[in-house]
């Protein structure tokens, strides 16, 4: 009877991995190099819908969200009030681990593809991937959503958090594509990429993929000097720095 059961679950597990979508995906670049002239850089993303012949048909067309993260790292939310004649920081909220770039890309609006409480529960959407952080020694933060809200207010006006519901599309029934727009302040580092498939507002499938932005060019060579030679790389910027100084009293010199 126990063998019997083991069996059927064994069955059961496979006829439900050979129903379940995958996705190929691939970058058109893994690295992008920032020089002194930098100004953004574009990337696409194509995937493909993988399905044997037991795949069930799906009542509802396939949706597809991309979701694209830079590094992590802490921020300060300052709030400014007029004390008399001056403006001071009189309040401040500080969020941990929240990504320094937030994209968040759809073949059609996230709230026409799946719920709120969806969207929470597998993190798709801005608001899913900045959690509200009050301060520890409260129990009930009531001012934390403002600073929340201010944060991606910022965010989004630097070009940093983007929600676009159209730049993603279905080239066939099982090939997207999606154009992502890197801006010129975005932060170096390594950038995850998660791509989720979607049916009627369920998830089936989710696959991820990563790029990296480093500094290129004559900047990334003098990093390098500077992390790998530190003395060498000291002396040459004190004689350069004694060189300049040296031609600019001959430039402006009173005779």
């Amino acid at each position: 009877m126990k063998r019997a059961a083991l069996a059927l679950l064994a069955l059961a597990l496979a006829c439900g991995a050979a129903r379940a979508e995958t996705l190929v995906l691939s970058l058109s670049s893994d690295r992008i190099a920032i020089t002194s002239n930098f100004t953004g850089a574009d990337i696409a993303l194509f995937g493909v819908v993988e399905r044997d012949a037991t795949t069930v048909s799906r009542a509802a067309a396939y949706d597809v969200v991309v979701g694209v993260r830079g590094p992590r790292g802490s921020v300060v939310v300052r709030e400014k009030s007029r004390v008399g004649p001056m403006w001071l920081n009189t309040d401040q909220r500080r969020y941990i681990a929240i990504p320094s770039y937030i994209a968040m890309l759809s073949n059609r609006p996230l709230q026409e593809i799946a719920g709120e409480e969806m969207r929470r529960k597998i993190t798709l959407g801005v608001d899913a991937l900045v959690p509200p952080q009050g301060r520890r020694t409260d129990i009930f933060d009531p001012e934390e959503p403002n600073f929340r809200q201010a944060l991606m207010r910022l965010r989004r006006e630097e070009g940093l958090f983007v929600e676009i519901g159209d730049a993603a599309e279905f080239l066939t029934p099982s090939l997207f594509r999606a154009s992502l727009r890197i801006p010129g302040i975005a932060p170096l580092g390594r950038y995850d990429v998660d791509v989720t498939l979607l049916s009627d507002g369920v998830p089936l499938a989710r696959q991820s993929a990563h790029f990296n932005v480093i500094k290129g060019g004559i900047e990334q060579r003098l990093a390098t000097a500077a992390r790998e030679q530190p003395w060498s790389y000291g002396l040459a910027t004190a004689l350069m720095a004694v060189f300049l100084g040296w031609i600019a009293t001959i430039i402006f010199r009173r005779d």
